[in-house]
Parts: structure tokens; sequence; C-alpha cells
């Protein structure tokens, strides 16, 4: 992943929570424009600038850097919710997921 994937998949995941990029930045503990410079390309978050939106957004890194996974915390409540579920409705579940995906 490079800068600009960075900073498009910071822009996606924050939308995606429906946060401005001014409030993310203050809630963060940065100034006003720290998220807009950085889905900007005008500059780089540090590795603690990187966990510290990671934290906020409710994503491990891991998930934030798989591209693939268009909504992580979405997929991460699906998961802990079909911990409780049986086997019968895990195969119903899996199922609705898979004609979903068609």
């Amino acid at each position: 992943m490079d800068i600009k994937d960075f900073s498009l998949r910071l822009a996606r995941l924050r939308e995606l929570k429906g946060v401005s990029a001014r409030d993310m930045s203050l809630s963060i503990g940065q100034n006003p424009g720290y998220i807009n410079n950085i889905e900007t390309g005008k500059s780089k978050p540090s590795l603690e600038g990187i966990l510290y939106i990671c934290e906020y957004l409710g994503v491990t890194p891991s998930e934030f850097f798989d591209i693939d996974a268009i909504s992580p915390s979405k997929a991460n409540e699906l998961l802990q919710t079909a911990k409780h579920l049986d086997n019968e409705q895990l195969e119903h579940l899996i199922a609705i997921a898979k004609g979903l995906k068609k």
C-alpha cells in the first residue's frame, strides 16, 4: 500500500464512520487539519498516528491495511455475532452471504 492508497483508505473508512476530517483530527488530539493533510497527501502519519487512527476508526492495523475489506468494522461485528450461532444458523448465514455476493 502506497501513501495514495493509505490516504484513500483513510478517507473511505472515515466517511463510513460518518465523521468529518476536522472532527476526527480533534478527537485524536491533533490539529484541525491533521486528517485532511494526510488524505490530501500533504503529510504522512507516524506509526503512533496510524495506531491512533485505527483505534478511532475501530479497526485493527491489519484491517486498515486489508483493502479488500470494504467495511472492516461491520465485518468484525458480523463475526462477533456469528460466534454465538449454532451450526444450522451459521449455514443459513453463509448461504445468505454467498447469495448477496453474486
